[in-house]
């Protein structure tokens, strides 16, 4: 009965952050956005990191697509790649190695599958809403549950403040994150 319960505790949020996210600006989306990775940045884990494991932006996340083409000029970037119900890897080359010929229409990189997940130093991971104590709710489809779990990499959730909130409804296959930063 409480998995029910928190189950739709986890839909009515999503809802909820559906029509605050369609209400936000592209161009108050790329300005928070460019705030989030400004703080990146300046972490330890970061500039420490040799290969940053990032995610292809949809247009209501922080938007990833600067970031992810700046890093790569000094770090190895690892995007995911949708196979079926889960996610697989690949090394972002550059943007004509991308390709959203798949059914979600997500931007994501062609080659080989990058298999050597202990090389991952630093994951920075996408939410629907994550909370102060660092627990993240996803969209629904337990992708990145499924992956980060297995994965001993720093995990960083990124989101806009208005996704930040004291807890969010979560249950024993969310992973957690090693902290969350919002702008």
């Amino acid at each position: 009965m409480e998995n029910d319960n928190i189950k739709q505790q986890k839909n009515d949020l999503r809802a909820k952050l559906r029509k605050l996210k369609a209400e936000l600006s592209d161009e108050d989306k790329m300005v928070r956005s460019g705030d989030v990775f400004a703080r990146v940045l300046e972490l330890k884990v970061f500039k420490n990191a040799k290969t940053v494991m990032m995610y292809w932006s949809l247009p209501d996340e922080v938007q990833t697509h600067d970031a992810v083409i700046e890093f790569s000029k000094t770090k190895k970037i690892i995007l995911p790649v949708v196979k079926g119900d889960i996610l697989e890897l690949r090394e972002f080359t550059g943007t004509s190695s991308m390709s959203s010929e798949n059914s979600l229409k997500i931007g994501e990189p062609v080659g080989e599958e990058f298999t050597d997940h202990s090389l991952i130093d630093l994951i920075i991971v996408p939410g629907v809403a994550f909370d102060k104590k660092n627990n993240r709710l996803g969209r629904g489809k337990a992708y990145y549950d499924k992956l980060l779990k297995d994965l001993k990499a720093y995990k960083i959730g990124v989101c806009f403040d208005f996704q930040l909130f004291e807890d969010v409804p979560v249950d024993e296959f969310d992973i957690k994150m090693d902290m969350v930063i919002s702008a």
